[in-house]
């Protein structure tokens, strides 16, 4: 397959420019991708677009990875119905150094190799262009009326609260990222979300009409839940990935805990399993849905390849501690047990707070299992509170020393899947 006929198999091409699969099988083409540096971490939204560039590189291309140090400053209205917040320039470098780091462990930067990655940020070649030179030099190649047509722009004029000329001018600036890459890097392809369709367009357009070039662009669908959910989020937030913001064992865990419809579209996307594993997979699941061979294939995968090998391995370890012998008593865990688990959220809490015994839903908020008493007490009315794998059946328990495991920890359970391991100090 080539590379176009491997990303479709994969669901990973949605919109895609006439003769873009010519230039690819034509010669090396080298292609792009943005990424926004609104935080010091991607997370697991932004695998689609690594993964894009892993899978461009594999096939003997070259990728650019754009870190938006210019555009962060602006604001990019695809997607959204409210103007973002602008970043300060310190704030902004910390997140791009973050990103960079990132990118450097997923993409080969070997700069012997012809397909080496390159990372470019736009704030280099904007931070010498004043407002006058660039109205004039790519303002006047692209009309209001051309503007005015994208899907992103006219949803924001239609609605409340409208839409800045900041963020109006951003599809120009991305589309000027895309002529300088074209122009300086001989780059001729951009890739990126769908929602991203209407500003790659304008690149395209505006390296035509400004110096005569063919240059070409495809998307990747937004990833959705089966459940109608939103993708990479849960209780606690983003699935980030820094180990930092999301342990290796939490990101283990969310694609283990997939449907099995999102999981098995899911493998396609964020492994590089090639499709006849991938189709054994799927006939293993279809025989016995129970074994969950695709998710923790997916979360294999998707492990190792963000983490590690040795975080993998972890975080099998903590899940077969806290999953595996559920039904065995939490005193059956030793101290080096307790410790070792990888992963989960550890809180402290003194002695003193137990002297005298705590209530359960004072406990939970005190230690910030729950963010308020509220919904403590709503999800022990529920049976989602767990206390040493025994289920809180009282919104009158108390916690007491005796509960103690090894007169010092208690195992916490909240729902199905998260965990907290309380020590006192």
């Amino acid at each position: 397959m080539n590379l176009i006929e491997e990303l479709s198999w994969r669901g990973m091409i949605q919109d895609i420019m006439p003769g873009t699969e010519d230039q690819l099988q034509k010669e090396m083409t080298s292609g792009y991708i943005g990424f926004d540096p609104t935080a010091d971490s991607l997370h697991i939204g932004s695998l689609v677009p690594i993964l894009l560039l892993v899978h461009l590189q594999r096939a003997g291309h070259k990728p650019y990875a754009l870190v938006g140090g210019a555009t962060g400053m602006v604001g990019d209205p695809s997607g959204r119905s409210l103007e973002r917040n602008l970043l300060s320039e310190d704030v902004l470098q910390k997140n791009l150094e973050g990103i960079k780091s990132q990118l450097q462990k997923y993409l080969d930067f070997d700069s012997s190799k012809p397909t080496a990655a390159e990372l470019v940020n736009n704030y280099d070649w904007f931070k010498n262009i004043n407002f006058l030179d660039f109205i004039r030099d790519a303002g006047k190649h692209i009309t209001v009326n051309y503007m005015l047509n994208k899907d992103s722009v006219r949803k924001r004029i239609e609605s409340e609260s409208g839409i800045s000329f900041t963020e109006f001018t951003y599809q120009l600036i991305q589309g000027y990222d895309f002529y300088w890459l074209y122009q300086n890097k001989n780059c001729k392809l951009q890739m990126g979300g769908s929602d991203q369709w209407g500003n790659i367009t304008t690149g395209t357009e505006l390296i035509r009409r400004k110096v005569g070039g063919e240059a070409f662009a495809f998307t990747c669908p937004l990833i959705t839940k089966a459940d109608g959910g939103k993708f990479g989020k849960t209780e606690q937030g983003n699935i980030w990935l820094d180990p930092e913001k999301t342990t290796p064992y939490q990101f283990y865990q969310f694609w283990l805990n997939a449907a099995d419809a999102d999981a098995e579209k899911w493998i396609k996307i964020f492994t590089l399993l090639d499709r006849p594993q991938i189709e054994e997979l799927i006939e293993k699941q279809k025989e016995d849905a129970s074994k969950r061979v695709i998710q923790k294939a997916l979360a294999k995968e998707a492990t190792i390849f963000i983490h590690g090998e040795e975080e993998y391995k972890k975080a099998i370890e903590t899940t077969e501690k806290l999953f595996s012998q559920q039904n065995a008593p939490a005193e059956s865990l030793s101290i080096e047990d307790l410790e070792s688990i990888q992963g989960i959220e550890k809180v402290d809490i003194s002695k003193e707070s137990l002297s005298q015994g705590i209530d359960i839903v004072n406990f939970l908020a005190e230690t910030k299992i729950f963010p308020s008493k509220g919904e403590a007490r709503k999800m022990i009315q529920n049976g989602g509170v767990s206390i040493n794998r025994n289920k809180v059946q009282s919104l009158d328990f108390t916690i007491e020393a005796s509960l103690l495991l090894h007169q010092q920890y208690l195992l916490i359970q909240k729902g199905k899947k998260n965990y907290y391991l309380v020590k006192v100090v």
